[in-house]
């Protein structure tokens, strides 16, 4: 029997934290625009009420579902027992406490962001300098960055949970993941080609 950490969606989830830094760089160029015409803890509050505030909100209440990809979801009425474990584990007291970690590193990071744009103002120059939409493009960039740190970190929390737990938790029905979780995306009955998810059963379990 294959361990729940052959689930591709999980390792695709985690792959995803490898576009954070993209993400932070886009920040910090739009934050290099113009000239600063609002205090410093405004501009802040502006661009991490953008950035922070929504997913940490959706994290906290209803969270993201990770049988998700791209704009598509896997139709809840399609997912295996295996998949419904997984997601008792999203919607977790533990799971919300480390979506709170990860908004006050993301508050950390802003704050650095802030501190060295003046640095690449130059590098920005390209870009139209009206402020008032560099701090918007910051925000939605920094919105970007930080779903693809909430979710990574969900996922990876699923990833250490040991097996004998695992194998105890009882599954979500089906009522309980459309009432509690956040399902973005087109419906749809199957995600990934059943020749990647073979392989990457085959990967995870050798």
């Amino acid at each position: 029997m294959s361990s729940f950490r052959s689930e591709p969606i999980l390792w695709i989830h985690v792959a995803g934290l490898a576009t954070l830094p993209v993400f932070l760089v886009l920040c910090l160029l739009f934050l290099s625009v113009g000239e600063p015409f609002l205090p410093v803890w405004m501009e802040l509050f502006l661009v991490a009420a953008i950035g922070i505030l929504p997913l940490l909100w959706m994290q906290l209440r209803r969270p993201f579902y990770i049988f998700a990809l791209l704009g598509i979801a896997l139709k809840p009425e399609n997912l295996t027992e295996r998949q419904r474990k997984i997601l008792y584990l999203v919607n977790t007291k533990l799971n919300r406490i480390l979506a709170l970690v990860a908004a006050i590193l993301s508050v950390w990071m802003l704050w650095y962001l802030y501190q060295i744009a003046p640095l690449v103002a130059n590098t920005a120059k390209f870009l139209p300098q009206w402020r008032s939409l560099g701090l918007l493009f910051a925000g939605l960039a920094f919105l970007a960055s930080n779903l693809f740190l909430q979710i990574p970190v969900s996922v990876m929390r699923i990833l250490v949970t040991n097996d004998t737990e695992f194998a105890a938790i009882e599954p979500l029905s089906l009522e309980n993941i459309k009432q509690d979780f956040t399902i973005l995306g087109v419906r749809v009955n199957q995600i990934l080609p059943r020749l990647l998810q073979s392989l990457f059963k085959v990967n995870t379990d050798s």
